[in-house]
């Protein structure tokens, strides 16, 4: 609804209401880990080689942007317990059209996402196991789905030490990196030198450091799926305020903290896209066996991916069946309660699109690459003015702790506008914005449709 006068309850049952099966421990490395993916462990050296040093302050902008749109989140669930997810709080503050197309287009990039970390791992994995990628993926797929089918706990232990390897790793990297910036060990870095070279800390222009952002954006993703599994946890309010409330400090630690490290120890200029940087310091210090500790690091960052992704778009897709933009028939719990059959149909679309990847990687897999790349930042746009509605309603709420009011609403959105424009503008984004409105609109036009329809079906039952 539009209307900003009074928020009504949510009708449909959320998925903290099938009680909690995930620990207080699985939450709190599964925030951990969430924001830590092969999206830092080899895509930020395509962000570094774009920008060079001044590529901390692309980090410092976007993690401020998470941080302000994730608090918003947190305020709006904790201001309204039991409301659900962040597609929820979309749909209260702006009506069934708005939640209808966030939910589904949310589905959709994790769901693409499902297909892309299943390639990623089974190209990794080739070098352990000589087989084809397209028995690898969807291997991988259908182990990581039958995790997701058999319970949520499971779903959670098995997230919470893939996420120990990752942020272990990454802790390990930072404490390796320190005592060699300090001369403990390893040859002495000249940090003045790996900063200036190649032209400087600002060596292609401010431009640059805008033009990286959808990249160090897109590394990012994944903050809000705490959420998610908070909402279904056994204390549900205390961890989802502990998961919004602490994104801030993670990724000052594994984004900025990282990426400072690695400028320092080597110069930026040795960094090139597609190779992990990581690894590059590393052998720069003299770690034995570093890429292969990296490609394990990285594989399990991958499976921690798919594991999350095939949970979310499950629980996205119940989500939307609740609220009847779905079949019902997603929205029904085994015993066990795991919603299994959008859990398979999840799991069965991310194998077509892995396949699309291997069959016309240049066309169709190109195109649904780009149609779910700049969702992300509309449905950010939504959650900000959704929090603007949510707390305009109920100003006294005592979960609303953030300052300066509706300016910081209207900030935070021109953020997203920014970033939207800066990709329109660079030649090599313009199509991911382009499809991505696409998507957009055919989402928008699938309510239209569908929805007198449904109506009609409420009507005579």
């Amino acid at each position: 609804m539009s209307n900003n006068a009074t928020i009504q309850p949510s009708a449909a049952p959320s998925s903290s209401d099938e009680g909690g099966k995930l620990k207080d421990r699985h939450i709190a490395m599964i925030a951990l880990g969430g924001v830590v993916g092969a999206g830092l462990f080899i895509g930020s050296s395509a962000a570094i080689a774009a920008a060079g040093p001044a590529i901390l302050l692309t980090y410092i902008a976007t993690g401020l942007l998470v941080v302000i749109v994730m608090r918003m989140l947190g305020e709006m669930l904790l201001a309204r317990p039991g409301i659900g997810t962040f597609v929820d709080c979309i749909r209260v503050a702006h009506g069934n059209g708005a939640g209808f197309v966030s939910g589904w287009l949310y589905w959709m990039f994790w769901v693409v996402t499902i297909g892309t970390e299943a390639i990623g791992g089974a190209i990794l994995l080739q070098e352990w196991l000589p087989l084809p990628i397209w028995i690898l993926a969807p291997a991988l797929i259908v182990a990581v789905n039958l995790i997701n089918l058999a319970a949520v706990d499971l779903f959670g232990e098995c997230e919470f030490w893939l996420s120990l390897i990752k942020v272990a790793a990454l802790v390990a990297f930072c404490a390796v990196s320190l005592l060699s910036l300090i001369h403990f060990i390893g040859p002495h870095a000249d940090i003045a030198a790996n900063l200036t070279s190649g032209g400087g800390p600002l060596p292609h222009g401010f431009g640059a450091v805008l033009a990286a952002v959808p990249t160090v954006l897109f590394s990012m993703m994944g903050s809000e799926s705490a959420t998610v599994a908070a909402a279904e946890s056994e204390n549900a309010q205390s961890n989802l305020a502990r998961v919004t409330r602490t994104i801030g400090a993670r990724i000052t630690l594994f984004y900025l903290l990282s990426a400072a490290l690695i400028l320092c120890l080597v110069p930026w200029t040795s960094i090139h896209p597609g190779y992990s940087p990581f690894v590059t310091v590393m052998h720069s210090i003299g770690i034995p066996g570093a890429t292969l500790i990296m490609q394990i690091v990285v594989f399990s960052a991958i499976l921690s991916c798919l594991n999350s992704s095939i949970y979310i778009t499950s629980r996205t897709l119940r989500g939307l069946a609740e609220q009847g933009d779905a079949p019902n028939s997603f929205a029904v719990l085994s015993s066990r309660q795991v919603p299994q059959r959008a859990v398979t149909f999840s799991s069965l679309i991310g194998l077509v699109v892995a396949f699309c990847s291997i069959l016309s990687p240049g066309l169709i897999f190109a195109f649904l690459l780009g149609s779910t790349g700049a969702v992300i930042l509309l449905i950010y746009g939504l959650l900000v003015s959704s929090h603007r509605i949510f707390r305009k309603a109920d100003p006294t709420n005592p979960a609303f702790t953030l300052p300066f009011g509706s300016a910081l609403n209207i900030g935070t959105i021109t953020g997203v506008g920014i970033v939207i424009a800066t990709m329109f503008a660079e030649p090599t984004q313009r199509s991911t914005i382009l499809a991505s409105l696409l998507s957009v609109a055919a989402f928008s036009a699938l309510y239209v449709i569908r929805r007198p329809k449904s109506i009609a079906s409420k009507r005579t039952t």
